[in-house]
């Protein structure tokens, strides 16, 4: 198959995903073409059957506003033409959904087909703008196909787009060959030269992240055990957590790593993972956490109990209980036996579940179901 991936090049589960999937269905002999504004951060890179195509940006005078919904469609109508697409997919409603309808119109439905997939906050907080949410329930009932990460998400798009359609939940997933358990690390050799125990938390330090609870429960762990927090990322929330950081004396204990390419290194060689989002529709820095071998201790908010299962790959707490995420965390700290069997466990469900090669077919099962039918489905 000829196959387009729109996505957003930032660092954030949507762009990872879309940009694993593209390069394992290149992998696999399709030809892949992703189109964004940037190389999306995973695509570091050169995959044969894979192009990137970057959409320039395009301004005049006249304009106040960003054209760059128009300038994506106008670079997938190219694409789409220059390469023969038979699949558009994009990844988050909005713009990219609205673009993709666009170049399906102009290009022609019967030559090209538009899969949307929704990956959390574009249909649970930025398509509820009053001014948005006509475009996302559109765009969704005019797709050919529509894929949703988790049940959670999957239900909460019915409820707030009245959309009776199809909607085909594909989880996310990960390489669990890239992202493995590491006996052996000179990385956690040199963060915990004493052997002292290592954090972790991954995000774009948005306020539904809610990073700060993170830091605020390792105060308290830190006040039983010997440990590091590792945060990587970066974000609008960042300068308030190194001031809490700061504040409550962690400067040393605490490091800000900032956006790192080689995420699955430092997930290696830690001992925890934590999760403290006020909402995720999947969680998928938590799955590549427990492909290393890494218990999560999250929330247990939206699709996240989809992936970490409660006293065996972790535990789930309530959104914004720092202290009972501290009270799991040191359950597993001060008791390595008990954490090497959630570390299995965690392992265990990643490489059964939720392996590269198990969900990547399901995409193109879905795919090849789209290019059988007819028209979009209401």
């Amino acid at each position: 198959m000829k196959i387009g991936i729109v996505c957003y090049p930032t660092y954030g589960g949507s762009g990872a995903v879309a940009t694993e999937l593209g390069i394992a269905l290149a992998g696999r002999g399709h030809e892949v073409h992703i189109i964004s504004y940037a190389a999306p951060f995973r695509l570091a890179h050169f995959y044969d059957n894979l192009v990137f195509h970057a959409v320039e940006k395009c301004t005049y005078p006249l304009f106040e506003f960003d054209l760059y919904p128009l300038a994506l469609a106008g670079k997938c109508i190219e694409v789409a033409r220059d390469h023969g697409l038979e699949i558009l997919h994009v990844h988050y409603a909005i713009p990219h959904a609205v673009s993709a309808f666009l170049a399906r119109e102009i290009v022609g439905r019967g030559t090209l087909k538009l899969v949307t997939t929704l990956h959390g906050t574009d249909s649970t907080i930025v398509g509820r703008e009053p001014s948005l949410s006509p475009l996302v329930t559109f765009s969704l009932r005019e797709s050919d196909g529509v894929t949703a990460v988790s049940c959670y998400l999957e239900d909460v798009t019915r409820r707030t787009y009245d959309i009776a359609r199809e909607i085909e939940v594909i989880p996310n997933f990960v390489d669990t060959k890239k992202f493995a358990p590491a006996p052996t690390s000179s990385f956690r050799s040199r963060i915990a030269p004493k052997g002292e125990r290592i954090l972790v938390h991954v995000s774009n330090f948005r306020p539904v992240k809610r990073v700060q609870d993170a830091i605020r429960a390792f105060r308290m762990i830190r006040a039983r055990v010997q440990a590091f927090l590792l945060l990587i990322g970066d974000g609008p929330d960042r300068p308030a957590c190194e001031k809490l950081a700061r504040e409550s004396g962690l400067s040393h204990d605490v490091y800000f790593l900032g956006k790192q390419d080689a995420v699955e290194e430092v997930l290696a060689a830690s001992d925890l993972f934590l999760l403290p989002s006020e909402i995720e529709s999947f969680g998928l820095s938590a799955l590549e956490a427990m492909s290393c071998g890494v218990p999560v201790i999250s929330t247990d908010c939206g699709g996240i109990p989809e992936v970490n299962i409660h006293g065996q790959t972790g535990y789930l707490v309530p959104t914004g209980d720092v202290e009972a995420m501290a009270d799991c965390a040191l359950a597993l700290l001060l008791d390595r036996e008990k954490h090497e069997v959630f570390s299995e466990a965690a392992r265990r469900r990643a490489v059964n579940d939720f392996d590269v090669s198990r969900v990547v077919p399901h995409y193109e099962r879905f795919y090849e179901e789209i290019l059988m039918r007819g028209g979009s489905q209401q």
